[in-house]
């Protein structure tokens, strides 16, 4: 049986010919099981948010792709759908967007005092990102963030 990640690169590569063609943003794809049962989501975007029609453009679609390859043996669920509003920092693109911004943290340990906190993201790295949290510039290893998304609150 292949892994999940295996699964998740395949159906990146049958997916993205089909998001460039409709100008949409691949945010991620997933291969889980929950609840006993195998999912593969992707996760879509364009300027000013995707719509019902666009997850289900890119589903027919993507369904069409993966039916043809046929190399994911166990049964599954597809979904494809927006990332949603609260969706996790993962790529260089989710940082870039959000520099200058609030953006909610929570650190696998504490880190100077702070398990969760909220902040203005300053800058990132490849190893790391910088919040200023009350005008204090506070710098955390990326290992350690457990959750990083954009924050909503005032």
């Amino acid at each position: 049986m292949a892994t999940a990640k295996q699964y998740e690169e395949k159906t990146t590569a049958l997916l993205q010919p089909i998001l460039d063609r409709e100008q949409f943003e691949l945010v991620d794809v997933e291969y889980v099981k929950e609840a006993g049962t195998w999912y593969l989501r992707a996760y879509i975007d364009k300027p000013g948010g995707i719509t019902i029609d666009d997850c289900e453009l890119v589903s027919r679609a993507l369904s069409d792709k993966l039916d043809e390859e046929d190399f994911i043996d166990e049964a599954y669920v597809l979904e494809v759908s927006s990332p949603g509003l609260t969706r996790p920092l993962k790529k260089q693109k989710d940082y870039e967007r959000n520099i200058g911004k609030p953006i909610d943290v929570k650190l696998f340990r504490a880190a100077g005092g702070r398990k969760e906190f909220t902040g203005i993201l300053q800058s990132f790295t490849d190893d790391t990102v910088t919040v200023s949290i009350d005008g204090e510039e506070f710098r955390v290893e990326k290992k350690n963030i457990s959750m990083i998304r954009q924050s909503f609150v005032e």
